[in-house]
């Protein structure tokens, strides 16, 4: 930006990158203008992809051509595959019979975090799963607003609100989700988009090693609410309304690895096949660990650029 020389396209949906098949290049993408819905074309020495996971992924399995036809550098056959999402909605919550002479104010009682302590290396390994997970939770009391929905008013409501309720805490796991080639995105060009583009179809579910950690999660919630001197400690797992995509940390799809035959990218999150393409958002993960990614993301996209920078300086790209 700071150069001028920076234009931003709104309300452009891109549809493809195009490939030079003499240059074995990237020359720029191709996309659909949502208003006036014309294809245009715009030329670049370098492509970065970061549409998300399953825009990123849609773009690459919808530019085709006679070198890349299952898509743009899909030498591997892994695009489109090894979707994850971090799994969530598990862990237990309680009340507390202390602290009735104290309310929040300020900053008040806020979220806690607990990082992972399951299966930690060097550490003793849980027999019923791989990897692990942290903990979220936080504490309130009850206001004014657990009368809503009863019946009555006047003297006996204010009375009864006047008063706050108990205190309560809840804590949640937040966990890795494994890499698995049948959690998958795919086109699905019997339905178009208003653009007329494919959709993509999503194929995704947590499998043993996730459900077995569920169940870890709520054993320690408990063990630490027990622990706490909680009462009316209540284990919950909402694995039936929170699938894969409602954590909204997608992951996967345009892995980064060491082997061309098992990636689509390298350590640089450059791809493969094509040298001049970057994709540095949440389909480059191989896996998802238990933190929120985002600045993960940030760090390699960072590294990606200085990298790309420096091979066209080179005159590599």
């Amino acid at each position: 930006m700071a150069t001028g020389k920076l234009t931003i396209r709104t309300d452009a949906n891109v549809s493809e990158v195009m490939y030079d098949e003499k240059t074995q290049r990237a020359t720029g993408v191709r996309f659909v203008d949502r208003n006036t819905k014309q294809t245009e074309e715009v030329f670049a020495k370098i492509v970065f992809l970061n549409a998300s996971t399953i825009g990123t992924t849609f773009v690459l399995l919808n530019s085709k051509s006679n070198r890349f036809p299952n898509g743009l550098g899909n030498d591997s056959g892994v695009i489109g595959h090894y979707l994850m999402d971090h799994h969530f909605g598990v862990g237990a919550y309680a009340t507390h019979d202390g602290f009735t002479d104290q309310y929040w104010s300020g900053r008040r009682a806020n979220g806690i975090y607990v990082p992972r302590f399951r299966n930690l290396p060097g550490g003793e390994q849980s027999k019923d799963f791989v990897r692990g997970y942290g903990f979220q939770g936080s504490a309130s009391r009850g206001a004014w607003n657990r009368v809503n929905g009863k019946p009555g008013f006047g003297k006996t409501m204010k009375e009864e609100m006047h008063d706050p309720g108990p205190w309560s805490f809840w804590i949640g796991g937040w966990a890795e989700t494994l890499p698995h080639f049948d959690n998958k995105v795919t086109l699905d060009t019997s339905k178009t988009d208003p653009y007329g583009l494919p959709m993509m179809h999503i194929d995704c579910e947590f499998r043993d090693n996730e459900k077995a950690m569920r169940k870890d999660i709520q054993t320690t919630a408990t063990e630490m609410l027990e622990a706490g001197g909680f009462k009316g400690i209540t284990q919950f797992d909402d694995l039936a309304t929170t699938p894969p995509g409602h954590c909204i940390h997608e992951m996967g799809t345009c892995r980064m690895g060491t082997d061309p035959k098992t990636s689509a990218l390298n350590g640089n999150n450059q791809m493969w096949g094509v040298k001049n393409v970057f994709v540095t958002d949440g389909s480059a993960m191989a896996s998802t660990a238990c933190q929120n990614p985002s600045l993960t993301y940030m760090a390699l996209t960072a590294r990606a650029a200085d990298t790309a920078v420096r091979m066209l300086k080179k005159g590599d790209l």
